[in-house]
């Protein structure tokens, strides 16, 4: 017996680890916080606008044990249906496919996407049981959806979509409880995919790949985009094979943060299924824009966070590859007869990459926009830091120094401290001969340094692609 065992001590963990009211967390929280506002500190505000707490516990899962108290297989399906996913070449098609990845594709978020799939799955099965079996009708049916890369989020979301179905194909009184289960495809999405550092697409893949199939899918295509076929093919197995990711049921099941994002992702889409409902149904809200406008909207939230950098694609809008001038991979074909427009959200920095290679091939060089960097150190090298990636997602030479007499630069961005600002740009702007602006926000000096020849600002509240769009323009580059 280990207790034999010379030197063997027993973990009495219940004892040497008591429970820790939240009370205590709580008062913890507060006390490092130092007055500091919870809300905007800790708690995150999803794209549909659910508040994400930062931490959960049993206590949050109250009140869901129909969800949570059920193993896989069982109504209302929220854990699966218990049985691996199967590897699928190609997305389904046909009068039955719900293809709510289209909703996705258009920017729609996680709650629209299944909040319209839902009324779309309902119109459709009212139809075919008006000449058959809701049993029957129900099993017919399948979902498309997109995975994207937030990942926690993605497993809750297909998670919440078998629930939501389980709960209207139950309203219609089956005769077999079994027939509620949702049948899911899910694919990975090409929302958030570039032709630029193309390889960072692999990276992306795999993550929503691992999100659809935690989170309960029934097939799962892994597209490629920019990368071979057999590196797609080699995920699935990868998933398979050597994280034996098959092997469990709902690995998610009981984490009271997926729970409770599932059970929240479930009670916004079921709330915008009766709005969509109270209108006249999934087909007149499509008729009459409503949907449409609704995507829109959405689109244009994610246009403007990944602009301003608030949402990060890695070595698109930021930290990209200064060596890479230009695309080394091609954009899929669009699918054709898609219900909403798609696009990608690298669309916009890959317009501006372009616009650079094309100046560069017919000028025979690559604009080059100067660091100079001088004075206090932290802050030199943060703004030069900053800069750097923010030039170098529009595809410029970038260089850094501390003189700028001899450097060729285009354009030269100082990088220093706000008390140092001033008389850098009242030394540097007479003498460059180029366009000299400031990495920062200095509000109190801006004035001042417009009148020491500054041409502008970047800092982290700029939208990127108008800013760098402007200065391309300005430049001399041709649309």
């Amino acid at each position: 017996m280990p207790e034999d065992l010379p030197g063997a001590e027993i973990l009495n963990l219940g004892q040497d680890f008591p429970p820790v009211p939240t009370a205590v967390w709580e008062a913890a929280i507060a006390k490092d916080l130092k007055g500091a506002d919870y809300a905007k500190k800790l708690v995150w505000r999803t794209d549909e606008g659910l508040a994400v707490r930062p931490y959960y516990r049993a206590e949050n899962l109250a009140g869901l044990e129909a969800q949570t108290q059920t193993s896989p297989g069982q109504f209302p399906f929220a854990r699966g249906s218990g049985k691996p996913w199967e590897a699928a070449d190609a997305v389904p098609t046909g009068a039955n496919v719900i293809r709510a990845d289209e909703l996705g594709e258009a920017g729609g978020n996680a709650v629209q996407q299944l909040g319209y799939a839902l009324a779309a799955g309902v119109e459709r099965l009212t139809a075919l049981a008006a000449t058959g079996t809701v049993d029957e009708a129900a099993r017919s049916i399948e979902f498309v959806f997109s995975v994207g890369s937030t990942y926690f989020l993605e497993i809750a979301k297909l998670r919440a979509a078998r629930l939501i179905w389980a709960q209207a194909v139950a309203a219609f009184g089956p005769t077999d409880p079994q027939c509620a289960l949702a049948r899911i495809h899910a694919r990975t999405t090409r929302l958030d995919k570039s032709v630029y550092d193309h390889y960072t697409n692999l990276l992306r893949v795999t993550t929503e790949a691992l999100a659809a199939a935690v989170g309960g899918c029934d097939r799962l295509t892994v597209e490629p985009f920019g990368f071979d076929q057999h590196l797609a093919v080699n995920i699935g197995r990868i998933l398979r094979h050597e994280a034996h990711v098959d092997a469990v049921a709902d690995p998610a099941g009981g984490s009271y943060y997926v729970e409770a994002l599932t059970d929240s992702l479930a009670r916004a889409a079921w709330k915008l299924f009766q709005q969509v409902e109270a209108a006249g149904g999934y087909s007149q809200a499509v008729e009459s824009g409503a949907i449409a406008k609704a995507l829109a909207e959405s689109r244009a939230k994610l246009q403007k966070a990944v602009a301003s950098r608030y949402r990060t694609l890695v070595g698109v809008n930021n930290f990209p590859d200064l060596k890479e001038k230009s695309a080394e991979a091609t954009a899929p074909p669009a699918e054709s007869g898609a219900a909403f427009p798609a696009f990608r959200l690298a669309e916009a920095f890959e317009t501006i990459r372009r616009r650079t290679e094309r100046h560069a091939a017919k000028t025979g060089r690559v604009p080059t926009v100067l660091l100079l960097m001088r004075g206090d150190l932290k802050m030199r090298m943060a703004r030069a830091n900053f800069s750097l990636n923010f030039f170098g997602c529009a595809g410029f030479d970038v260089v850094e120094a501390e003189e700028y007499a001899s450097a060729g630069a285009d354009l030269i961005v100082l990088c220093s401290s706000d008390a140092e600002y001033l008389a850098l740009a009242q030394e540097v702007c007479p003498a460059a001969g180029v366009p000299v602006i400031v990495a920062g926000n200095p509000k109190e000096q801006i004035d001042a340094l417009k009148a020491a020849g500054v041409a502008g600002f970047i800092h982290v509240q700029s939208d990127a692609v108008q800013t760098l769009s402007e200065w391309q323009k300005r430049l001399g580059m041709e649309e």
